[in-house]
């Protein structure tokens, strides 16, 4: 069976914590914050973590 390949879009969003967690950032806080509320942009600054379920299906990704 052939090796496969990373996905290197997803490796890019993603981050793999030491302890095999993966997180990655929140949509919508990068640009144009100037017309959001400032609780959207403090949210933005927090990492997300995947739930258990999308955690399998990624990790064969990376």
């Amino acid at each position: 069976m052939p090796k496969l390949k990373t996905h290197k879009g997803t490796k890019k969003v993603l981050n793999i914590r030491p302890g095999g967690t993966i997180s990655m950032g929140k949509p919508g806080s990068n640009h144009k914050t100037g017309k959001k509320n400032t609780a959207f942009s403090r949210k933005g600054r927090k990492d997300i973590q995947l739930s258990k379920s999308d955690l399998k299906r990624i990790k064969d990704l990376i």
